[in-house]
């Protein structure tokens, strides 16, 4: 086992041009457009026809501080599958510099299963999030000009939906007051900012089909309502170009590589908790279009990011997935069987034992989509055989493959037995259903996604929320998707019910309409789309040298 830091290790692998990993999947020099020389954006429309390959979901239990790995599990599978022969491209979502320089890290994988330059990809990459911030921060300027020469749109300043944003965690922003200063400053207001990937834009960017899509979606976003309580959109403000203008280079996927050389697509970035979940439609099309097999994951546990994927992405995506991985570690389990982080490198089969009611849940409610499931058991260093034997017979005792992972020490190597699983999964019959049928209510849906995902008894609504489904009604926004904003650390809405409650109840405090996405979030506990940073921020071990060498990343 390597003492090396993961950044270490990403430092000490020489990386291969960028027109290289696009020659494996068949891309020319004209098809990409080189950001340097490890990474580019590569040009949309592919070339010629290309039939999709198999569609792999990797998703997980849910995330607790002792970590799960996923996106190291994706890497490693994905390197696993080239190692065996299968043509596969990665279908990844692009880090937040919030995490990054907060708590949770980036999102490049770790130890030989990587995605690399994991510097750049973590910080600015090829600058899809600035992109996204310029372009949500420059609608909201042209909201409030709009209301400060005139308001011909009679917009209400205290309707104004539409906050600015910032990609880093800074909960001083999340309340604020604009407009101070005089009458030359603008016109005094409540506002307040939420995190980038919580943009709508995010949102937006990742579910777009093309260009003409993305601007179609962009004049679609309410923006407010005026005195009379009527929506306005970005239509009706007329900037719908302006603000597609300013993506019209974010929209395009970006290539770089695993530390095995083997291609992956990074792509948009939505937080699962808070916002859809799933890295866009554009890169999973394109992974799909370029390889045998094309290995994704949607963000936080399947309640979340596993749950949106199929009843978000999958219709935008004209797409399913052929198997579906659940990536669960025994320290993990271990904490929803109530044992403390402290103690986790100790054996303990009962509390183990006990956790893995959290993973059979998840196991369950993907498999209500009609989708083989594979259960991929991260293994740590301090995992002892009696508890990976008493996991994996957890799993057995369902009827469902399980395959120990060692992708952090092994890289592809040590996802062997996974892949061969995953292939075989993918082979199987398939019978592929939503929760509830398309145009079903929001109250219907909500009640499908707690009672069928969560394990959960019924949903209740505050009295704002209820108002507003009246509003939605009137409005025909009632049966859009909807998209659950909720604690990642729990099934249910309180961060601190671990394992898997039954006979709980979901709070909604309130919607907020997504139009432009095409689906209405719903704001249940006390979820925050601007979070804060911890009390020791990862960004206090950071460095550069005079070199320029980065340290403490990760």
């Amino acid at each position: 086992m390597t003492n090396l830091k993961d950044i270490e290790i990403s430092q000490a692998t020489p990386l291969e041009p960028i027109e290289k990993i696009a020659a494996k999947v068949g891309l020319s020099p004209t098809d990409i457009e080189p950001y340097g020389h490890t990474k580019a954006k590569i040009t949309l429309p592919l070339p010629g026809q290309h039939e999709l390959g198999k569609l792999v979901l990797v998703t997980s239990i849910n995330p607790t501080p002792a970590g799960e790995g996923k996106s190291t599990v994706v890497v490693g599978l994905g390197d696993a599958l080239n190692r065996a022969g299968h043509q596969t491209v990665l279908a990844l979502r692009e880090p937040s510099m919030g995490p990054v320089m907060g708590m949770k890290g980036g999102a490049t994988g770790g130890g030989y299963a990587q995605v690399v330059p994991m510097e750049d990809i973590n910080l600015h990459f090829t600058g899809d999030m600035h992109a996204l911030t310029e372009a949500h921060d420059t609608l909201a300027a042209l909201i409030d000009n709009h209301i400060h020469h005139g308001n011909a749109l009679n917009l209400d300043p205290r309707q104004i939906v539409w906050k600015r944003v910032l990609d880093i965690n800074d909960r001083e922003l999340r309340q604020t007051v604009v407009g101070l200063g005089g009458r030359t400053s603008g016109t005094p207001r409540q506002d307040g900012f939420d995190i980038t990937v919580a943009s709508e834009l995010m949102a937006v960017l990742c579910l777009s089909e093309d260009l003409t899509d993305l601007k179609r979606r962009v004049n679609r976003i309410l923006i407010g309502y005026t005195y009379d309580r009527e929506p306005v959109t970005v239509a009706d403000l007329k900037v719908g170009g302006a603000i597609t203008l300013l993506l019209k280079d974010a929209i395009k996927p970006n290539l770089v590589q695993t530390l095995e050389h083997n291609p992956a697509i990074i792509h948009g970035g939505p937080f699962a908790n808070i916002a859809h979940g799933c890295n866009s439609v554009l890169a999973t099309q394109t992974a799909l279009q370029l390889g045998d097999f094309a290995v994704t994951e949607a963000g936080f546990g399947a309640d979340l990011g596993g749950e949106k994927f199929m009843d978000i992405k999958t219709p935008v995506l004209g797409k399913t997935p052929d198997a579906v991985v659940v990536v669960a570690t025994i320290r993990a389990l271990k904490y929803n069987g109530g044992v403390k982080r402290a103690d986790l490198e100790q054996e303990n089969v009962a509390a183990l034992k006990q956790g893995s009611a959290n993973l059979k849940r998840h196991i369950k409610s993907m498999q209500q989509y009609g989708v083989p499931v594979v259960v991929a058991i991260n293994r740590f260093t301090s995992d002892t055989d009696a508890e990976v034997a008493a996991l994996t017979a957890e799993v057995d005792a369902l009827a469902v493959p399980a395959a120990t992972t060692t992708v952090w020490a092994d890289g592809g190597a040590g996802a062997t037995d996974l892949a061969e699983k995953v292939v075989t999964a993918t082979q199987q019959p398939k019978d592929f259903h939503r929760l509830v049928p398309a145009g079903a209510d929001l109250m219907t849906q909500m009640t499908a996604i707690t009672q069928k995902i969560y394990g959960g008894a019924k949903v209740e609504l505050s009295g704002k929320a209820q108002r507003q489904l009246k509003t939605f009604a009137k409005q025909g926004w009632d049966k859009l998707p909807v998209c659950m904003a909720k604690t990642q650390y729990s099934l249910t809405d309180d961060a601190h019910q671990l394992g898997a409650p039954t006979e709980f109840t979901i709070h909604v405090r309130e919607f907020a309409p997504r139009l432009g996405a095409g689906f209405v979030v719903a704001l249940t506990g006390n979820v925050l789309t601007m979070p804060g940073l911890p009390s020791h921020p990862a960004a206090l071990d950071m460095d550069i040298d005079a070199e320029g060498k980065i340290t403490g990343l990760f």
